[in-house]
């Protein structure tokens, strides 16, 4: 069974009314984490898609609609909540981690997200990458060895913020702070950014907005909105 179908269905899922409640629960503490996010925002979409990698990583979302998934479906859980979270770059076929250092040779990636990859060369951002022993990319090659697929739900960094980000990691280091901490706090930031209109992305990606105190996001001021 394929990754991206295993996740598909339990996107799909986690739209029946009676998980709404649970999947609410989700987004708050998402939203929470990484910034908040409306239909009428641009980067609704976006947003929406990364929630959902969280979900079925992070949150083992998966987990608590098993009994609804086949056997082939069932068997991507695991892999789904070990997934490596990086902060990437593509070069070429491998996703070179600025965080971690890791290296990975991506076998599987879905049509939308390759071509942001190809339109973003050497633009930094935040995904998830999972990887199966022995689970085929089609239902037809199961044993056909490992699987490294690139999640959907990627959030691009601008390409001007790509060097107050580097000073962003080095005080994270410095802090001994968690991949998760780091990744949420650089998306918090990256929401700022879009959110206030003619500021530059180095007062948004600061050393200082890595503390929790500044997940709360500032009422946006776009050109559309009335200030």
């Amino acid at each position: 069974m394929r990754v991206l179908e295993a996740i598909a269905r339990i996107v799909q899922l986690g739209g029946d009314p009676a998980l709404a409640s649970r999947v609410a629960a989700m987004r708050a503490r998402f939203e929470e984490r990484t910034g908040a996010f409306a239909p009428e925002d641009d980067w609704f979409e976006e947003r929406s898609r990364a929630f959902w990698a969280d979900a079925v990583t992070r949150a083992r979302f998966g987990r608590e609609i098993e009994g609804n998934l086949t056997a082939g479906e069932q068997a991507w859980l695991a892999p789904l909540e070990r997934a490596h979270r990086g902060l990437f770059r593509a070069e070429g076929r491998v996703l070179v981690d600025a965080w971690s250092g890791a290296e990975l040779v991506v076998t599987v990636v879905e049509e939308a997200s390759r071509a942001e990859l190809d339109a973003a060369a050497g633009q930094l951002f935040d995904a998830r990458v999972v990887g199966g022993a022995g689970l085929g990319a089609r239902s037809s090659d199961a044993d056909s060895g490992l699987v490294v697929a690139l999640l959907p739900g990627a959030v691009f960094h601008p390409r001007d913020a790509t060097a107050a980000i580097a000073q962003v990691l080095a005080a994270a280091r410095e802090r001994d702070l968690s991949t998760d901490e780091v990744l949420d706090a650089l998306l918090r930031m990256e929401r700022m950014l879009r959110s206030l209109s003619r500021v530059k992305a180095a007062y948004a990606y600061r050393p200082e907005a890595l503390a929790p105190r500044s997940a709360t996001v500032p009422v946006r001021r776009t050109a559309r909105t009335p200030t």
